[in-house]
């Protein structure tokens, strides 16, 4: 009987941990799944959005975006796009050398944190692009927004002039 009785006890003690590992886990994931939105998609919105004018012969000016995510999930925002431009925009980066110098480094994309958001600015995250014709301050640009997993958001940005930091909060 002891012989059986081993053996039985090292059969439940097999089974039992990870019957009870699993079990830890799904109570685990169960209680952050009820403590808020977790795992919920993200919800995305752009509350600003303004392009800068360009002047002379520089060829290239850029936009910005100010982009919120209300939702569980982080998003990028993987592509940018518009009818108004001569080549697709770019995802950029401003970037500063060590003499000081600034360039723009192309990015493939940009995290959208969850339950947070991003706002594009000249010293950071920027869109490049290259106007069809001349841009005046107050006409708008039409833009569309790509993401790895919402869906895509129709934008029109006002033109505003270099250094000006904010456009007009987009109507609703």
């Amino acid at each position: 009987m002891s012989v059986l009785s081993a053996r039985l006890r090292a059969s439940a003690t097999a089974v039992g941990v990870p019957v009870l590992a699993c079990g830890l886990a799904l109570a685990g994931l169960g209680a952050w799944t009820a403590n808020g939105r977790a795992g919920s998609p993200s919800h995305m919105a752009v509350t600003k959005a303004y392009v800068y004018q360009s002047f002379g012969s520089t060829p290239e000016t850029a936009a910005f975006f100010t982009l919120t995510n209300d939702g569980g999930s982080a998003d990028r925002l993987v592509q940018v796009t518009s009818p108004d431009t001569t080549a697709p925009p770019r995802l950029s980066e401003h970037r500063m050398t060590s003499s000081g110098a600034a360039y723009r480094q192309p990015v493939d994309s940009v995290t959208v944190p969850a339950e947070d958001g991003l706002t594009m600015a000249p010293h950071g995250i920027d869109v490049t692009v290259r106007p069809k014709e001349t841009w005046r301050p107050g006409e708008e640009v039409s833009f569309t927004l790509r993401f790895a997993h919402g869906k895509p958001l129709e934008v029109r940005a006002v033109v505003v002039r270099p250094g000006t930091e904010t456009g007009r909060p987009l109507r609703p």
